[in-house]
């Protein structure tokens, strides 16, 4: 929940004492419905003392990535060149990079993935950013939760290490203990802020004196505050919760208008706003009332790969690639694209992709059969040649057909009745060039010997070896995209019992992919007019799996 409140009040009675500052607090807690922490969620407990000694505070509790971003802007709308104290006092899950340390967002469901973080959390140089233009009055307050998430192999739990700017104090640890060292310690006038630090188990980095302080007593000066208008805070938060439950426009107008210096008046038009700049604000957060979890956006992933819309990985993870393919589906059956899902689209998106499933094995079956009957009928043509040239031609085009054995046998026959028949010097220039087996070395057995008995056979070792060393690089690849897949010895059994269901005899069904399941993969794909390797990829397991999840 965001309560922003830029506060314009000094001190709460007359003749207070008072001291100009400014101070950015960012509490957040519940990353979802079960994990709460504790210790960011009383952060309100800190931004209330920071106010009560009269900073003006930009307070966000539980904040989205847009509403951290609102919440910064006004932060350094207030700022002034004055040698007050700026107090950046953020509490929740960090993680870090190479490029540096993010405040996670609540709301985002999927912050742990590198590019919602890097797009979307937090970032701490914003924060030292601001504060290198306060030297000596810049302070950077964290307090750390622990983080248990799928972070990836570009980020890492917590700040991490970072450079501080010349003049910042930064002051880390715990976020329930910052809670209670901002609380109680952080703003009491002529505090030594390094020793108390210190006794609170705090570790204190950047610029940090024996005597430094955040409020002098020096700075302080008396000031009169007129008195605000009366306020039911039970009438307020009333109209609050009834605003954020509509969570539009016309909800947080209404509360504004009976509530303009209510306690909420500042987060109702820092919603304002949001709604305003997002063009798809509803849309997300309807998406977001569906609480989606990671398996079913696994299956929406599937489901949107199957009618043709690339989510660029099935991750379960909502990023740009699964938000175009999402926009892309939505416009292709004529509705708005919002990249946004309501629970009616996820229905007909699962029926949608159940029935393209269907087709594809439709198509499949039908490519599968004709492949066949060309087979057969390339063989019935070598037959009838008998030929040589016409074997290794067969052997081209269907290296794995229905005749391929036949075929082999029949070559290696040929190539026995011509060795038996070449010249002894023949042989043995063959020989030699053969036991090298390279491409080298079989073209100088063809400019030595062009009439040799083996100058057929040496050129089709030639392509041989080339397609050989072609495949291998593809293979490589495709090896690496399968194993990223990380496929599990049950999703691998699954695989090789629907290819024997589909009668590409993939051999022993045990999760061993061995040569006779790469051959059952490879014509699976040639069926299915996938890309051809004999390795598992992202559409292959999509299409294959799709018939086992769907019961077919």
């Amino acid at each position: 929940m965001r309560i922003s409140i830029i506060s314009m009040i000094a001190a709460l009675i007359s003749n207070g004492a008072f001291a100009a500052g400014d101070a950015l607090v960012i509490g957040n807690s519940q990353y979802d419905a079960i994990q709460t922490f504790f210790g960011a969620a009383r952060m309100n407990v800190a931004a209330e003392a920071l106010r009560n000694k009269g900073l003006d505070v930009t307070e966000i509790q539980d904040a989205s990535s847009d509403e951290m971003r609102l919440g910064f802007a006004d932060f350094l709308e207030e700022l002034e060149d004055t040698d007050s104290p700026v107090v950046v006092l953020l509490a929740g899950a960090f993680v870090h990079g190479s490029g540096g340390a993010y405040l996670l967002p609540v709301g985002d469901q999927d912050t742990a993935g590198a590019a919602q973080v890097l797009t979307r959390a937090f970032p701490l140089d914003a924060a030292l950013t601001v504060l290198e233009r306060y030297p000596g009055r810049g302070f950077l307050v964290l307090g750390e939760t622990p983080v248990d998430l799928e972070l990836g192999a570009f980020l890492k739990p917590g700040a991490g290490s970072f450079d501080v700017p010349t003049g910042v104090t930064v002051i880390r640890g715990p976020a329930t203990d910052i809670v209670h060292f901002a609380t109680q310690e952080l703003t009491n006038e002529d505090r030594l802020v390094v020793r108390s630090a210190s006794e609170y188990g705090l570790e204190v980095q950047g610029y940090a004196p024996r005597d430094h302080v955040v409020l002098r007593s020096d700075e302080v000066v008396l000031r009169d505050v007129a008195p605000l208008p009366k306020v039911d805070p039970k009438a307020d938060e009333a109209a609050w919760s009834l605003a954020q439950k509509a969570d539009d426009a016309e909800g947080y107008q209404t509360y504004l208008e009976g509530f303009e210096e209510g306690a909420f008046a500042s987060a109702a038009r820092q919603r304002l706003t949001a709604i305003k700049t997002e063009p798809h604000y509803a849309q997300r957060r309807a998406e977001e009332a569906l609480a989606l979890g990671r398996d079913a956006r696994r299956k929406i992933q599937r489901d949107l790969t199957i009618l043709g819309h690339d989510p660029r990985g099935i991750d379960g993870i909502f990023g740009p690639g699964s938000r175009k393919a999402i926009g892309q589906w939505q416009g292709s059956i004529g509705e708005a694209s919002t990249t946004y899902l309501t629970g009616t689209q996820i229905g007909k998106l699962a029926q949608a992709a159940e029935k393209r499933a269907n087709e594809l094995e439709q198509e499949a079956e039908q490519r599968r059969a004709n492949q066949v009957k060309a087979d057969h009928a390339l063989w019935a043509e070598v037959e009838a040649q008998g030929s040589e040239v016409s074997i290794r031609n067969y052997l081209a085009q269907y290296p794995d057909g229905q005749h391929a054995n036949e075929a082999r046998k029949l070559l290696r026959a040929i190539e026995k009745q011509r060795g038996g028949r070449a010249a002894a010097a023949d042989q043995r220039a063959w020989s030699e060039a053969r036991n090298a087996d390279t491409v080298a070395a079989l073209r100088g057995y063809m400019e030595t010997r062009p009439e040799g008995a083996f100058a057929a056979e040496a050129q089709a070792r030639i392509d041989d070896l080339q397609r050989l060393s072609k495949e291998e690089h593809i293979r490589e690849q495709a090896l690496s995209e399968e194993q990223a897949l990380g496929l599990n010895p049950v999703a691998r059994q699954l695989a090789e019992a629907r290819l024997a269901k589909l009668n590409m005899n993939p051999g022993k069904v045990d999760g061993v992919f061995d040569k006779q399941t790469r051959n059952a993969i490879r014509r699976y794909q040639q069926a299915h007019g996938l890309r051809v390797s004999g390795f598992l990829d992202e559409q292959t397991v999509v299409q294959l799996l799709a018939g086992t999840l769907l019961g077919r």
